[in-house]
């Protein structure tokens, strides 16, 4: 069987952008080998068609150059003696190629600042622009956008938390931040969420936060809220199936955003300096509200960095009683049958920055 080799580390949102690639490619016939650091195997590890291959991502950035070659070495041998038809390093650093050198592949290619055919194009959903790039389809009228590809649900762990009869929804307030930077104008500010807990469980809603280790410090600020904190708690499976039995989840442009794309939960996500049409999940249920509008600087991210901004205003724009007014619209829905993953034709700009996929 043919071999593809997709080298893509992190963030877990980018990951999970190039996974509808990889399936298409895995359609074909294609055996997908996938280089991944600790932060997204455990996602990838749940689709049997993906064989990932772990890396110290940490050392390889950070670590001392004698330890950076002992990463590539123990790379090499990993991959030694195998045949690709194509390797992929979906990266702009041309530094990457060093990963794969000595990997016999019949085709390569990386992400290219110079080439439009191996760019991810500005204004365009990343999930289509890396099919694009992967599978070497024209740039040309695609009507039909890819949807995530669901994660299997007989690979999830039990769910963590027993269902109630309340209504669930999942808060996640920190996040947007890996192992190079803290891109903290991406994320709607923490005392915002506790306002919109508040409401919430004065609706009677049952309230859960989510987050990785590192999301720790915004825990204090919900400390007189009665609700479930589980920051610190789940592995990313278990993150996986509480979403996937939850109703809805609240965040910005941060990898849980991502995540919750891949099961069948709700989602409202707010964004400002990013474009929510680049990076929205493209499947039903999924609302982003858009601060900033009419902002000359909105989008002020260029998918390296974002302008100087010290007031962050685009963000503080949507406020909690708007968050909440879109909560209660989709869990009202929710009497119906749950959506599936259809992703429909073409996306909604609704009023006041509201955008629908």
């Amino acid at each position: 069987m043919p071999r593809i080799l997709i080298l893509k580390f992190g963030a877990i949102g980018d990951v999970i952008m190039a996974i509808p690639a990889a399936h298409q490619l895995h359609l074909q016939g294609q055996q997908i080998d996938w280089v991944c650091g600790p932060a997204v195997h455990p996602v990838l590890a749940l689709y049997p068609w993906i064989n990932p291959i772990l890396i110290d991502e940490r050392t390889l950035l950070t670590g001392s150059a004698a330890a950076r070659l002992a990463v590539v070495v123990k790379l090499w041998r990993t991959l030694a003696g195998r045949t690709y038809s194509l390797v992929a390093t979906l990266y702009y650093d041309p530094r990457y190629r060093i990963l794969t050198l000595p990997i016999y592949a019949r085709r390569r290619l990386m992400l290219s600042n110079t080439d439009r055919n191996f760019r991810l194009l500005p204004g365009r959903h990343h999930t289509d622009e890396f099919a694009r790039i992967l599978l070497g389809w024209p740039d040309q009228v695609r009507p039909q956008p890819l949807a995530p590809v669901p994660v299997p649900r007989e690979s999830l762990p039990p769910a963590p938390l027993p269902r109630g009869s309340r209504p669930r929804v999942i808060l996640a307030p920190a996040g947007a931040r890996n192992l190079l930077a803290d891109d903290v104008l991406r994320r709607w500010q923490p005392e915002n969420y506790v306002s919109l807990a508040t409401l919430l469980l004065q609706q009677g809603i049952e309230v859960v936060l989510i987050g990785g280790p590192g999301d720790a410090w915004v825990q204090p600020l919900f400390a007189a809220l009665p609700l479930i904190d589980l920051i610190s708690q789940l592995a990313l499976p278990q993150t996986l199936a509480l979403l996937d039995q939850a109703d809805l989840l609240v965040t910005h442009d941060t990898g849980p955003l991502h995540l919750a794309g891949i099961t069948r939960v709700s989602i409202v996500s707010i964004f400002g300096p990013t474009d929510p049409h680049g990076r929205l999940p493209q499947r039903s249920g999924a609302i982003a509200l858009w601060g900033g509008e009419g902002f000359a600087c909105r989008p002020c991210y260029d998918g390296h960095s974002f302008a100087p901004c010290p007031s962050n205003d685009c963000m503080a724009q949507i406020t909690p009683q708007q968050v909440l007014a879109e909560i209660l619209t989709l869990l009202k829905d929710h009497a119906q049958p749950k959506p599936g993953h259809a992703v429909n034709a073409s996306p909604a700009a609704g009023p006041s920055g509201r955008t629908i996929l």
